[in-house]
């Protein structure tokens, strides 16, 4: 198991890699010069002066090829420097550090949401295949699937606003433990729960039709018994990876989320980033998007064992 991991871990360094070197080509060849950017957007005759664009860009280093901004990028990274933010020359780190705890709890608490609520769910539709249950919660997991986390927290603001008093509505962020986090963390969950909820099922009626499934009722073993001990368990492993493989659904959710209820986490420094051609920050937020997704991957790959030995006899032996 440790060699396993050593590899894994290993394996991340070209990825990584690969994931910055896109993401640079894209900021160096598609964008244009980041500093002529936020220069033609600055008040004033000041955007037109090129003599301090160009000693900004030789300041910042981005006067240099592509292959030589690129391995700076590299080296400073390994060092545990992200570089300053091109717009207002803060320290990229000290932004991420700011936005990232809340982006990663809100991550966190949808992922919970989804497992607790989706997974018995499944459950429950599985073994009460084509009844109107099953019918019924396979329709609101298809209705929440077909709505965007986009569309999804404008309409249930908009909602709100028309019920709720003015200044009650829960607008920005309070902490894990304040309603405030409520509707943003629904907006989050309305997706992944669906895909898990239809996972879970497909899994289930699956597992229905295995001989130690029909060897336990025939013995007479209560319904009950026999979903949390005999259905359950195989159906997890399928389900685990599906709820390694959301955590790019609920990243890229985060986004609008933070934005539409005033979350200052990752999602709204994106936008931000974004809208200022503030390359530094995206590139930061980029590989940090990169390493949730990958050590989502890595844990699931990690639970697998528990799950099903056999797992780790396959992992042995190779």
């Amino acid at each position: 198991m440790f060699a396993y991991i050593t590899r894994r871990l290993l394996l991340w360094i070209p990825s990584v890699l690969l994931v910055m070197l896109g993401v640079y080509a894209l900021a160096f060849y598609g964008a244009g010069d980041p500093i002529k950017l936020i220069f033609l957007r600055a008040p004033g005759d000041v955007a037109y002066d090129p003599v301090k664009v160009e000693a900004i860009r030789e300041q910042a280093g981005l006067n240099q090829p592509f292959l030589v901004q690129f391995g700076n990028y590299i080296w400073n990274l390994l060092h545990g420097n992200f570089g300053n933010s091109l717009t207002s020359g803060r320290s990229v780190w000290a932004m991420i550090s700011a936005a990232a705890p809340i982006s990663l709890m809100l991550g966190l608490l949808a992922m919970l949401v989804t497992a607790v609520v989706a997974i018995p769910l499944g459950m429950i539709a599985g073994m009460n295949q084509n009844t109107r249950l099953d019918y019924s919660i396979l329709g609101t997991a298809v209705t929440l699937w077909a709505i965007p986390a986009y569309v999804a927290g404008p309409l249930l603001m908009v909602a709100l606003l028309a019920i709720l008093p003015k200044g009650s509505v829960p607008y920005g962020w309070g902490g894990v433990f304040s309603v405030k986090i409520i509707l943003p963390l629904l907006v989050l969950s309305f997706q992944p729960i669906a895909l898990i909820v239809r996972q879970t099922r497909a899994a289930v009626i699956e597992v229905m039709t295995e001989d130690f499934v029909r060897t336990a009722r025939a013995k007479g073993v209560p319904e009950h018994i026999v979903a949390l001990r005999h259905i359950l368990r195989p159906v997890l492993t399928p389900v685990i990876t599906q709820l390694g493989l959301i955590m790019i659904t609920i990243v890229n959710g985060a986004i609008f989320v933070e934005l539409v209820f005033g979350l200052p986490g990752l999602g709204r420094l994106t936008v931000s980033a974004l809208t200022n051609s503030d390359f530094p920050v995206i590139l930061a937020i980029t590989l940090i998007g990169s390493f949730l997704v990958m050590a989502s991957n890595l844990l699931v790959d990690l639970l697998y064992p528990l799950l099903d030995p056999r797992a780790s006899d396959a992992k042995g032996g190779r």
